[in-house]
């Protein structure tokens, strides 16, 4: 895809938009130690960021019950919410290029791991309650890598895949991209390895925010 043919930027939220991915990892630990489980090591921890909590849950813990899996939700999310008074902050280049999209015509839009709860209090949080044409959670879709999400932001938005970039710090994103036939751009400052990520060969792989802006004003 060349950069004059994208109408729809598409991006996850942790690792992406927000330095969230710290808390996420502690809260991951907390809710472990809480619920009595041996913990998994960081590395491992992020690379289940991306899934809905649910999936991760079980990716991280496969003989975990019903019963244990909502004990383990809520240890996670009284933690995570109370870490997250203070919000996690944008990654530097993140509003100063939001702005400029938005000023430039792009529909913009969130598919993100987080509950539908939780996005809602991030995007508040920002003043962003209505700054994107659409927004999907893990928890009213389906979850990542499963291109459901991806599907329904082109509906809403009527444009067709290879009009639409995905930007993501996962595989899970890179994979339902590519799920949904879409291109996607990877970012190296989040939860997983650029050299994991380029695994899914994504368009463009950038170290800094900033670097998909000056990439997409290729289109002059």
């Amino acid at each position: 895809m060349h950069p004059s043919d994208c109408k729809l930027l598409i991006f996850d939220w942790d690792g992406t938009l927000a330095d969230s991915i710290g808390r996420i990892v502690e809260a991951m630990h907390v809710a472990s130690e809480r619920s009595g489980f041996e913990l998994r090591d960081d590395f491992a921890v992020k690379g289940i960021i991306g899934l809905g909590l649910p999936e991760a849950i079980r990716t991280l813990y496969p003989q975990i019950s019903d019963a244990e899996l909502i004990a383990f939700r809520e240890y996670y999310a009284d933690h995570y919410i109370a870490a997250e008074a203070v919000p996690s902050p944008l990654f530097e280049g993140v509003l100063e290029s939001m702005e400029a999209f938005r000023a430039e015509g792009y529909h913009l839009a969130v598919a993100t791991g987080k509950a539908r709860r939780g996005l809602d209090r991030v995007l508040k949080a920002h003043g962003w309650e209505n700054y994107f044409d659409i927004t999907r959670a893990a928890d009213e879709t389906a979850s990542k890598p499963h291109p459901l999400m991806l599907e329904q932001i082109l509906a809403h938005c009527e444009v067709r895949p290879e009009q639409a970039l995905m930007v993501g710090d996962s595989s899970f994103d890179l994979q339902m991209a590519r799920n949904a036939g879409m291109a996607s751009v990877a970012v190296s400052y989040g939860a997983q390895s650029i050299e994991a990520l380029k695994l899914f060969e994504p368009r463009l792989a950038i170290d800094r925010f900033s670097q998909l802006h000056a990439w997409l004003n290729q289109r002059a």
